[in-house]
């Protein structure tokens, strides 16, 4: 399974990997993902945080899910811990929207797509 596939199955059913499908508790297991893949030799969420900020057009002092919540809610948010519902559902989808272009590109610059 590609990294693109097993994103979109994580995507697809956020709470089946996480409990409870919140914009944190989904960023938080991406950011596990990412510790284990890079201790373990793999590319993790490397360049994310630069793609993000390149994507949205500028850059600013949030680590990357306040550049995805720019992204996905440009009116801004209250409280990351307490979103609406609707916003806390758009999040997270726009979240893998952008994982999966980014993930793209990175195939695309490699030419092959990356295996677990």
């Amino acid at each position: 399974m590609t990294e693109r596939e097993y994103f979109a199955r994580v995507g697809q059913h956020p709470g089946g990997f996480v409990g409870k499908a919140s914009f944190h508790m989904v960023t938080a297991f991406l950011n596990g993902y990412d510790q284990h893949a890079l201790r373990h030799g793999g590319h993790g969420l490397t360049g994310w945080q630069d793609w993000l900020a390149a994507r949205r057009g500028r850059d600013c002092n949030h680590a990357w899910p306040g550049q995805v919540l720019h992204i996905a809610l440009p009116h801004g948010w209250d409280d990351l811990w307490n979103l609406p519902p609707e916003d806390e559902q758009h999040a997270i989808k726009v979240l893998f929207e952008l994982l999966n272009e980014f993930i793209a590109e990175r195939e695309a610059a490699q030419g092959a797509p990356l295996s677990d």
